[in-house]
């Protein structure tokens, strides 16, 4: 069995485990960060999009709407690469409670959140999508932020002063010497191979898994799970944030990413930490509470629905009878394991929003190094991040594309239409992985391949083709790769099936399990899917 050696082992490949092997890094430690995943397939890649001002938890929760307000900033000017300054409105309607607005206010300003009155022509001069039934509405800082682009460029950073990071491996045990955790076994989810990592501290960072990562050393995480849906519009019907002005409830958002628009989300009490469904009634409610200040939108094209499983926890000292859902606080925990537990080299930093991120891997770290007996300080907050190659090969202004595509800065073949991204930067984002293993859908994350109206429809045969050429896969790898793929860009449509978006389905599935037979082919013999593999490839070249 191979074994490595790290100063810092960190667990989760999310924003927080990012920012903390970035963090670590810094502060001249040799860590290493581990995912069973690629980066950003858990909490992290499954949100709305939101940088928070704080303003959604003024009105009930100030401590976490200070920390976001303040974080707001600070990844602002670190990290500019990954954030689309749209603003936010926070709009009240004749239909949400009168009084909530000076309670709001209060909250902001003692959260120092800089909160502008506008009055409702001033807000539908800058988003006419807006209901004219506006009662009250204010300007705050609001942003959207790239998870993936985010997580890309605390990785890169990370690196580049010595650190490293490894996706695709999960941790199957830690490895305990007495009162002490010294290590981790890892197994490779893709060949089954096994390896040990030894490490003086381990930071937990998995979100919704901290309590299954904390119990493999024998410790009781009591993680609270709250599964939220969001929809994706095709278009952006609007470009600013908008929050609806009352007490956080489902669907009371509206965020513009990229090239569309994300409504949310709910909140429904689950028991697993994979529990990415999405039930028809989260459907009706978002689009119904979208429509209220965006009317109309609910008879609009949504392209996909998803989930994502929020991580809440509250130490055990300060819970008060059952508590779940909304009514847990949206801050972090740290828990040092050798002060709470007697159980040295653990640290499980859990709960908080992705604004937090840095904050909750400074707090985390701190921890770590005072167990190890380092004391140089953090400073994430005080340099400037590099654009991050991901973020350089991904251009989310689909006019921005189409004047490079005309204009030659964009050569070969237009594999996705959708979203215009081309054979050369899909091979190019294949080459970025170097050795380390590569799914369509990661690929999907770095160029936003498929993510477009026909949800991957037309592109998804040309990539596998491509990713096949370029990994040299065999004909059965590279059906399975197109078949896990289309499953999930099928699961997030079928909770939407009316209109024209159940056409697009049955358009896509006629494609795929008709034409192409990949449920057959996924179900034969290898002889058969070569065949089809042959043709994804003539597909790609064409």
């Amino acid at each position: 069995m191979i074994t490595t050696s790290v100063d810092v082992l960190v667990i989760g490949g999310g924003a927080t485990g990012a920012a903390a092997l970035y963090d670590l890094a810094r502060r001249g430690l040799r860590a290493l960060l581990v995912d069973q995943l690629d980066f950003t397939t858990g909490t992290s890649g499954r949100y709305h999009g939101l940088l928070h001002s704080g303003g959604r938890y003024a009105g009930h929760d100030l401590e976490t709407a200070q920390e976001c307000i303040v974080e707001n900033q600070i990844l602002r000017r670190i990290a500019p690469f990954a954030v689309e300054d749209t603003g936010g409105l926070f709009v009240a309607t004749p239909v949400d409670p009168a009084d909530f607005p000076a309670r709001w206010l209060d909250g902001c300003a003692r959260a120092g959140i800089p909160a502008e009155p506008l009055t409702p022509t001033q807000a539908r001069a800058e988003e006419p999508a807006l209901t004219p039934h506006i009662t009250a509405v204010y300007r705050v800082p609001d942003a959207s932020v790239d998870s993936f682009d985010l997580i890309h460029g605390l990785v890169e950073a990370a690196r580049s002063y010595g650190s490293d990071a490894w996706i695709y491996q999960r941790v199957v045990a830690l490895l305990r010497e007495g009162d002490a955790v010294i290590g981790a076994t890892l197994e490779d989810t893709r060949t089954g191979e096994r390896r040990t990592v030894h490490a003086a501290c381990i930071i937990n960072a998995t979100g919704p898994w901290a309590g299954v990562v904390a119990g493999l050393a024998g410790l009781d995480v009591k993680i609270l799970f709250s599964r939220g849906a969001m929809i994706a519009m095709n278009t952006r019907w609007v470009n600013t944030i908008v929050n609806r002005l009352r007490p956080a409830d489902d669907g009371d958002i509206l965020v513009p990413v990229g090239t569309v628009c994300v409504l949310g989300t709910t909140s429904v009490t689950t028991d697993r930490p994979d529990d990415y469904r999405i039930e028809p009634w989260e459907v009706t409610k978002i689009l119904a509470e979208a429509d209220v200040v965006v009317p109309g939108i609910r008879h609009g094209r949504a392209l996909r629905a998803w989930a994502g499983v929020r991580p809440l926890y509250e130490p055990p000292e300060v819970t008060r009878g059952e508590v779940e859902g909304r009514a847990v606080k949206r801050t972090f925990s740290v828990i040092d394991h050798a002060e709470r537990d007697g159980v040295r080299g653990l640290v499980t930093v859990t709960g908080g929003k992705l604004t937090t991120c840095r904050l909750m891997a400074e707090k985390a770290v701190d921890v770590a190094c005072a167990q190890l007996g380092v004391r140089t300080p953090c400073s994430t907050a005080d340099e400037v991040l590099p654009i991050p190659a991901a973020a350089s090969r991904r251009y989310h202004r689909l006019d921005h594309r189409l004047h490079r595509l005309e204009h030659g800065e964009l050569p070969g073949a237009l594999i996705c239409e959708c979203e215009l991204v081309t054979r050369p930067q899909l091979e190019a984002a294949i080459a970025a992985y170097g050795e380390q293993p590569v799914a369509l859908d990661d690929l999907r994350r770095d160029l936003r391949l498929g993510m477009g109206p026909c949800q991957a429809g037309f592109c998804g045969v040309r990539a596998a083709g491509i990713l096949q050429s370029a990994r040299k896969l065999s004909a059965e790898q590279a059906v399975r790769a197109l078949g896990a793929f289309v499953d999930e860009r099928f699961r997030g449509v079928r909770p939407l099936l009316w209109g024209h978006q159940l056409r697009q389905l049955y358009l896509d599935e006629l494609i795929y399990r008709r034409i192409l037979g990949l449920d057959a082919l996924l179900e034969s013999t290898p002889a058969t899917p070569a065949a089809v593999a042959a043709a994804t490839e003539e597909v790609s070249r064409g």
